[in-house]
């Protein structure tokens, strides 16, 4: 188990350009397996979650090549079905939670699709309900066996239809989405998520051949072809890590460029962010985030309490509110942070309040923040990251306090930040792994 030994109090100041978009990479690499041509992949990031996507295609039997800088081309013209039996694939299915998504694809080409319960952060009930009911609407018959925790979902002929999504899943979205791009007629998905990452996937499968419309809106129709031949993609910059490194330089009074953002793909983010006191500067496609000494959380306009909450797309990611949370520790005011989605997503701020932030949690979903405005700073102490998102939460925490902290299993950062010890001391941080 790695850890993280960080020295905090210092100001950074320099460029960071965002790594790809992990959300992004886990649905792009799945829909791979649709075409026996090549498919070249830019802007992969080099993560643990997407490392060991990879690596379970590569088991699958795609051929991977490492093609450029951050470029891969894969081809999954050999495709070995019967893998999904193996003893050895539910072992590595069931270590990443994005490995749902190949069941999607394998299901469009091959006629079947098969998966043990996924891994991924805990954070509280992620149910997959909505993925297999959209297989079965489809025609497919899905089977689950509670003994093996693993789910078969089998299909002869797909068959478009109507369907009317229990909930906007991202992951459950693209999974249907390439289950039914080579399904016989037409369907026509409604309530579906139009995140980024949906469109961009969407983008890329219809170069690929596909015939999908409605893309950026939540009514999605796919006329179904009978085959899908190769393309290039470009992942985009991934919007947490650029939410992330707006938050840190807010916390750490530092002046920070973050390159490339695709500012127009960022939706309501950097606005949040100005919610809570932070100026931006939209350079090009560069954001600029100058140093400030302190930063005022607004208020509603009758004077209430602001209130930041997660919304499905276009409303403000969930990944983004515990970075939003730790920020507000040290901004001018208060904010109640509400998080609908996941009902243990909050629980790392008991050391937060170790560290001395002022917060009281409501309930497993609502958190209280009074910021200190910059009086008093946070100190160091000894951690350990429960899950990506409040890892880097902490990790910011951390860079901002007085003394050192310990960070411990550090491994669920890595699962989504790219070498981000590394990037972040280039530009002044002062933060040592130690294995």
């Amino acid at each position: 188990m790695a850890t993280f030994e960080v020295t905090g109090g210092t100001r950074l100041k320099g460029e960071i350009i965002p790594q790809g978009a992990k959300n992004e990479a886990l649905q792009i690499l799945c829909a791979v397996l649709l075409t026996p041509e090549k498919v070249v992949i830019a802007n992969v990031p080099d993560i643990v979650d997407v490392n060991k996507l990879i690596d379970l295609l590569k088991a699958l039997g795609v051929k991977v090549e490492k093609s450029g800088h951050e470029e891969y081309t894969f081809q999954a013209d050999e495709v070995n079905v019967d893998y999904l039996n193996s003893p050895e694939f539910k072992k590595k299915g069931a270590a990443l939670r994005g490995s749902i998504m190949i069941v999607g694809p394998l299901l469009s080409r091959f006629g079947k699709g098969y998966i043990p319960r996924p891994g991924g952060d805990k954070i509280g009930r992620r149910r997959l309900d909505t993925h297999f009911i959209g297989f079965q609407n489809l025609g497919a018959k899905f089977e689950y066996d509670e003994n093996d925790s693993f789910y078969r979902v089998e299909a002869s002929n797909l068959q478009g239809c109507y369907m009317l999504l229990d909930e906007a899943s991202v992951t459950g979205t693209a999974n249907i989405v390439m289950a039914a791009v080579m399904a016989k007629g037409t369907t026509t998905i409604y309530n579906a998520a139009c995140e980024p990452y949906i469109q961009q996937l969407c983008k890329m499968l219809n170069r690929m051949g596909a015939k999908i419309s409605g893309i950026g809106s939540n009514l999605l129709v796919i006329d179904g072809v009978e085959y899908l031949g190769g393309t290039t993609h470009r992942m985009l910059p991934d919007m947490i890590e650029i939410g992330s490194f707006i938050g840190l330089a807010a916390m750490t009074q530092s002046e920070i460029t973050i390159k490339n953002v695709a500012y127009k793909e960022l939706g309501v983010i950097p606005d949040v962010f100005r919610k809570l006191g932070i100026k931006m500067e939209l350079r090009g496609d560069d954001l600029f985030i100058p140093s400030q000494d302190s930063y005022e959380i607004d208020t509603f306009i009758d004077g209430s309490i602001m209130t930041l909450a997660d919304a499905i797309w276009p409303g403000f990611t969930p990944d983004l509110l515990s970075i939003a949370l730790v920020v507000a520790t040290q901004a001018k005011g208060s904010v109640l942070i509400h998080q609908k989605m996941f009902e243990s997503r909050l629980f790392f701020v008991d050391k937060l309040i170790d560290m001395g932030a002022q917060i009281i949690l409501c309930d497993p979903h609502r958190a209280t923040v009074i910021g200190l405005n910059h009086h008093h700073a946070l100190k160091g102490i000894s951690m350990t990251s429960p899950d990506i998102r409040a890892g880097v939460a902490l990790l910011i925490a951390a860079m901002s306090a007085e003394g050192k902290s310990i960070i411990d299993n550090i491994e669920q950062i890595d699962r989504g930040y790219q070498r981000i010890d590394e990037r972040l001391n280039a530009i002044g941080a002062k933060i040592k792994r130690v294995d």
